[in-house]
């Protein structure tokens, strides 16, 4: 009878996380790395010829530990906006401060560690 996880056989032993120590596939390090991080929204106003439009800025999300360009389309679909991903900022088109606040707070964000300037 062959055990399932013999030396022979290593694809089948779940990546243990050397900081934790628990397997990788239980998803507790970004739990954690999201409840550590500070993170800003600030409203920022553009001008251009045709007028001064808003976009929300949200700073402070560290892209090693949170897949920030997921976060982003996560965000842009959700409130219907076009945005980006540049130098670990994420950019949404529109007013949308509070919104963001909320729907990163459903996502596993710390409350207190999210500032609204």
């Amino acid at each position: 009878m062959k055990h399932k996880y013999r030396e022979g056989n290593k694809k089948d032993m779940p990546e243990i996380d050397p900081i934790t120590g628990l397997p990788k596939e239980l998803g507790v390090w970004e739990s954690i790395t999201k409840e550590t991080q500070i993170i800003t929204i600030k409203r920022v106003k553009k001008g251009s010829r045709r007028g001064v439009r808003i976009t929300t800025l949200i700073e402070g999300i560290n892209k090693k530990e949170v897949n920030i360009k997921d976060l982003g389309k996560k965000l842009k679909s959700k409130f219907a906006c076009g945005g980006t991903v540049k130098n670990n900022k994420i950019e949404l088109q529109g007013d949308h401060a509070h919104q963001v606040k909320g729907e990163l707070i459903k996502l596993g964000f710390n409350p207190d560690s999210i500032q609204i300037q």
